[in-house]
C-alpha cells in the first residue's frame, strides 16, 4: 500500500449520495468543509469490530468537548453505502456524528487512503485515519502505521482532541443502567445533564437484561451508575457522589 500525507492540501472535491428519510440529499464537499472547522475519521466499514466498539463510539462520546474547543463538525467516513451508514448510526445511537457514504471510494481515493481488503472479502475500502481540516484544508492528520492487520493507535477521539486542545483533560467514562419510564433514571440521567457529563446509557430489555445487572452490581433496580470504573449506586448515590466532586 501507498498511504498519502495530505497535510497542507485541499480536501478532494467530491458529491456524496446520501439519504435522509425517504429523500436522496446530494452532499458536497464544499458544503461539509468551507468555511468550517471539521474533524474527519474513516475506517474501514460500518458494523466492524473495532469501529464499532471504539473509533466510532468515542468520538461521539467526545463530541461536545470538540466543539467546546472550536470543532463545527465531526465527519465519519466509510466506503459504505448511505444506507449502512444510516444504519450503522442508528444502531451506535450516534446522534453526534455526521455519517458520511463514499461508496464510490471517491473521497477516500483522492486522500490517498485508498487500500485492497480482498483477502477479507471487503475489496476496496479506507485505511484508518484521521484528520483536522479547516476551511477544506488538511492541517493535521493522524495515519495508523502501515501494518498487518488493522492498527488502532493513532486515530481515535483522545489523539484528536489533545491535538484541537493541548490543555484538555478527560472525563472520566460514565455508564448508568436505565429501564423505560423510570423517573428515578430520569432523574439520575438530568442530574449528569446538568453537570455536563457525557454519559453511555444502557437500557435493560434492549441493551442488556437484569440478569447482567445483578451480575455486576447484585441488584435488580435501575438506575445504576458506573464512572471511571468505579460502581457509584443508584439516583441518590449518584446525587451524593456529584455534590462532593
Amino acid at each position: 500500500m501507498a498511504l498519502v500525507d495530505r497535510t497542507g492540501q485541499q480536501v478532494p472535491n467530491c458529491t456524496f449520495h446520501t439519504r435522509v428519510g425517504d429523500t436522496w440529499k446530494d452532499v458536497t464537499t464544499d458544503e461539509l468543509f468551507k468555511g468550517k472547522k471539521v474533524v474527519v475519521f474513516s475506517l474501514p466499514g460500518a458494523f466492524t469490530p473495532t469501529c464499532s466498539s471504539s473509533h466510532l463510539p468515542r468520538y461521539n462520546e467526545l463530541a461536545k468537548a470538540f466543539k467546546e474547543n472550536g470543532v463545527d463538525d465531526i465527519l465519519c467516513v466509510s466506503v459504505n453505502d448511505t444506507f449502512v451508514m444510516n444504519a450503522w448510526a442508528a444502531d451506535e445511537e450516534s446522534d453526534n456524528i455526521t455519517m458520511i457514504p463514499d461508496g464510490n471510494c471517491e473521497f477516500t481515493e483522492g486522500m490517498g487512503m485508498l487500500v485492497d481488503k480482498n483477502d477479507l472479502g471487503f475489496g476496496k475500502r479506507s485505511w484508518r485515519y484521521s484528520m483536522l481540516v479547516n476551511d477544506g484544508v488538511v492541517e493535521k492528520m493522524f495515519i495508523e502505521p502501515e501494518k498487518e492487520g488493522d492498527p488502532f493507535e493513532v486515530s481515535d477521539a483522545d489523539t484528536m482532541l489533545k491535538y484541537v486542545a493541548p490543555e484538555w483533560k478527560p472525563q472520566e467514562s460514565i455508564a448508568i443502567f436505565t429501564k423505560p419510564g423510570c423517573q428515578f433514571c430520569a432523574k439520575a440521567k438530568k442530574s449528569l445533564q446538568d453537570k455536563g457529563l457525557a454519559f453511555e446509557e444502557i437500557v435493560l430489555g434492549k441493551d442488556a437484561s437484569v440478569v447482567s445487572v445483578r451480575a455486576i452490581t447484585g441488584k435488580v433496580t435501575a438506575p445504576q451508575v458506573f464512572i471511571g470504573g468505579k460502581y457509584i449506586g443508584g439516583s441518590e448515590e449518584l446525587e451524593t457522589y456529584l455534590a462532593q466532586n
